[in-house]
């Protein structure tokens, strides 16, 4: 059974980060503390009062949660005010949310326009599993690669969303799931991770996330910052489909573990699969991955590979999978492909996964097979879409989703 829930349109208005030409006020979410310090400064907050206040806000928005100033009950009335006249820190608006019968989330999200004429909608999803919950996460609205087998792709890119676009999706999500703590923990608790309802969270929502590289660096950082929402960078993934000249510095400023959407072991397919293979090919990928910081044993770079019957399923195809990640620490996470309306691609058979997995465990990788997950909801692997390009409700609600479980650390 799918539930769905139509929640009432929010009356405040969601505003960007930065202010916008159509007068809306800045948020302060998905500042860091620096940027934070200089738009309290230009307030007239005064020079002494900058780390303090700076320490009190990042605490109200990462640690307890809050949505509205006035529940920041150690910030003085006069403060309060003040940010209430110039910055917001609203929740974006929740358009629709559904729960699958296997306990898959999915938020469809409405944020202002921001330079694309007219409101814009992206899909986040939860994933609870046994020991850890992950949320996946957007960075753009549509996307520019058109992956073949990729749902997501077939709607054009709209554009990037902002570092505060991109946080607050976490931060709606656990405001949803009740993942706060109790708004009278003492200012400077920290959430035991034990007890988080989400414990990973994954890049691999609606776009690439290295086509919005600082906007999604800005995001990660401020999410696995210590004082705030503190997730371990080894339980943030970034799932790439292959834009090489962003994969080191992800390691390098980012430090997140890292995901890539391979899904053929021949340039010829992967072409004509994941197009972006023709600027950067399989050659180039495999060299960033194998020079990729911090790439260990511990510390291993999933390899995503959708399997499409009598396209990309052979033995052959597994054997050229083991020849190409040879030397390379490696998980490869085998997805049953989740058909979408439309598309000419079938699922492999389960017996031909079964031993395409056998084949490559017995070579030394770990092949889990992964579970499809929210199905009835459209929010499995690839088929995330949002209204915001031209579809009606209806047909969104026929052609929404995306998710991918079971990547980061399970300990930190």
């Amino acid at each position: 059974m799918t539930v769905t829930v139509t929640l009432p349109e929010r009356t405040q208005t969601i505003v960007a980060p930065r202010a916008s030409a159509g007068g809306e006020k800045p948020s302060l979410i998905g500042l860091n503390r620096d940027d934070l310090g200089a738009a309290l400064r230009d307030k007239g907050v005064p020079e002494k009062q900058i780390k303090m206040r700076v320490a009190q806000i990042w605490n109200w928005l990462y640690v307890r949660g809050v949505s509205d100033f006035d529940h920041m009950a150690n910030v003085s009335k006069d403060m309060r005010e003040m940010l209430k006249t110039h910055f917001t820190i609203a929740r974006p608006e929740i358009v629709e949310e559904q729960v699958s019968n296997d306990g898959t989330r999915k938020w469809l999200l409405r944020f202002p326009p921001r330079g694309a004429g007219r409101p814009v909608e992206v899909e986040s999803v939860y994933i609870p599993e046994e020991g850890r919950g992950t949320l996946c996460i957007s960075s753009q609205v549509g996307c520019t690669l058109t992956c073949s087998f990729c749902h997501t792709g077939t709607q054009k890119l709209v554009r990037n969303l902002t570092a505060e676009e991109i946080l607050s999706q976490l931060l709606l999500a656990r405001d949803r799931l009740g993942d706060f703590p109790d708004r009278d923990t003492p200012v400077g608790a920290m959430v035991p991770s034990s007890d988080r309802k989400i414990t990973n969270i994954v890049m691999m929502g609606m776009g690439e996330p290295l086509y919005n590289f600082e906007e999604v660096k800005t995001a990660l950082l401020i999410a696995s910052d210590g004082e705030g929402l503190s997730l371990s960078r080894r339980r943030i993934t970034l799932s790439t489909s292959g834009v090489v000249p962003e994969i080191y510095r992800t390691g390098e400023e980012i430090g997140v573990m890292l995901a890539i959407s391979l899904h053929a072991v021949r340039d010829e397919l992967r072409d004509m699969l994941v197009p972006i293979n023709k600027k950067y090919p399989l050659k180039e990928l495999i060299e960033a991955c194998r020079n990729y910081p911090g790439v260990s044993n511990a510390r291993r770079i999933t390899f995503e590979y959708v399997m499409l019957k009598d396209v990309n399923d052979s033995l052959e195809d597994a054997k050229g999978l083991i020849q190409l990640l040879k030397g390379v620490p490696a998980k490869i996470n085998l997805i049953p492909f989740n058909p979408w309306p439309g598309t000419n691609y079938q699922c492999s058979d389960w017996a031909q996964i079964e031993k395409f997995a056998d084949f490559i465990n017995s070579a030394g990788f770990a092949s889990p097979i992964r579970t499809p997950r929210g199905r009835d909801i459209l929010a499995a692997c690839g088929q995330l879409k949002s209204e915001s390009e031209r579809m009606r409700k209806t047909e969104r609600l026929a052609f929404e989703a995306m998710m991918i479980a079971n990547h980061g650390e399970d300990d930190d």
